[in-house]
């Protein structure tokens, strides 16, 4: 990863597989805030895929560090479809931390010791699935669909409240 990612104040990562039906939630939230809002020089946004982890530990390796990270995932929690929470790392359910399974949270453990020890603060922002499917479709359902905006919103208040 560059140091000049890496140099950013806020940086934004969309998670999840966009062969998968709603997993590709935060893929298309990290298309829509690059194309339709403007981001502001020391922000970055990520479309991370499934390679969070990867991106994830090369911030908790690098010197330079943002000084907060959004987390925007698909989850299966049990919520209404297209239902957006958001999670502070505290609130991750303990039986989540070492969950490394594709339909949940990122790295959780990663995401604590970021936070505590590299005093790097980090948001979840999630939206509940409606399904995940059995064979490889790139698009997601029309409820994860109307949550885009929704979130983008979100995340672009996030940020005008952190930044000067």
């Amino acid at each position: 990863m560059t140091s000049d990612i890496l140099s950013k104040k806020i940086l934004i990562l969309g998670c999840g597989n966009i062969l998968f039906g709603d997993d590709g939630f935060g893929p298309y939230v990290a298309e829509e805030l690059q194309k339709n809002y403007k981001i502001p020089e020391n922000v970055c946004v990520i479309n991370a895929g499934s390679s969070v982890r990867n991106i994830l530990f090369d911030i908790a390796l690098s010197e330079k560090k943002p000084t907060k990270i959004i987390i925007v995932d698909a989850i299966d929690d049990g919520k209404t479809p297209g239902e957006i929470v958001e999670l502070p790392v505290e609130k991750i359910p303990e039986n989540k931390i070492d969950d490394f399974s594709m339909h949940q949270l990122p790295t959780s453990n990663l995401l604590k010791e970021l936070k505590d020890l590299c005093n790097v603060d980090v948001i979840i922002i999630a939206c509940q699935i409606e399904h995940i499917p059995e064979e490889v479709t790139t698009s997601i359902s029309k409820k994860l669909t109307d949550a885009i905006p929704e979130t983008c919103k979100r995340i672009y208040e996030i940020i005008n409240s952190s930044l000067p």
